[in-house]
């Protein structure tokens, strides 16, 4: 059984290089789960997270059972919005507030979601109210590959807005979206891989 790995099969949403491209995002279909706050402090993150993974595994297994196709579990991924996106450049993270996700196949039936959802619940107890299978439909956007801390990012994020997208003529049209390459546990710091991708509109 061949195992599908999205980051190939996806290669231009998720190789860019360490410049800003532009590209067009089709919609996409999530594992989601909202919050708000420091995701260094908050406890309603790592729920959030392991949750995620949990359901995202359960759905993995499923699919190979009852379909026979396999895939590899997606990175993590994050929707960040806070009313000043100067917060994100100043890396004020109490003010931050974000849904995580990892893509799902749009090969997967709401079904196996649901047994996922239930069997994740059997093991963890409750899950956060705003787990769904969602689709995002993101569209033009500009991203680049971010090697390092992801607290060095805000003098990235400072071009992106300050430079990149005045220069090209655009502005936001939707939350700024990272896209986790690395784990953290394992890789140190320096070596972290990042995309950073900010859908954009003309002005």
């Amino acid at each position: 059984m061949d195992k599908i790995d999205f980051r190939k099969t996806l290669k231009t949403l998720y190789a860019p290089g360490a410049v800003f491209q532009q590209i067009d995002v089709p919609p996409l279909t999530y594992v989601m789960v909202d919050g708000a706050g420091d995701p260094n402090t908050t406890p309603a993150y790592r729920r959030a997270v392991e949750a995620l993974y949990g359901v995202s595994y359960g759905l993995k297994f499923a699919v190979k059972a009852a379909l026979g196709r396999d895939y590899v579990v997606p990175p993590l991924e994050g929707l960040w919005t806070a009313d000043d996106p100067a917060a994100f450049v100043r890396r004020d993270k109490a003010a931050w507030r974000w849904t995580m996700m990892i893509l799902a196949p749009d090969f997967a039936p709401r079904d196996l979601f649901d047994q996922a959802v239930l069997k994740a619940r059997s093991k963890q107890g409750d899950l956060p109210d705003s787990l769904r299978l969602e689709t995002y439909d993101e569209g033009a956007s500009l991203q680049i590959l971010h090697t390092g801390p992801y607290d060095d990012e805000g003098p990235v994020l400072r071009r992106l807005h300050e430079i990149e997208m005045p220069a090209r003529g655009l502005t936001f049209n939707g939350p700024h979206h990272e896209i986790y390459l690395s784990d953290p546990r394992r890789t140190e710091a320096a070596r972290l891989k990042t995309i950073l991708r900010q859908p954009v509109r003309p002005l």
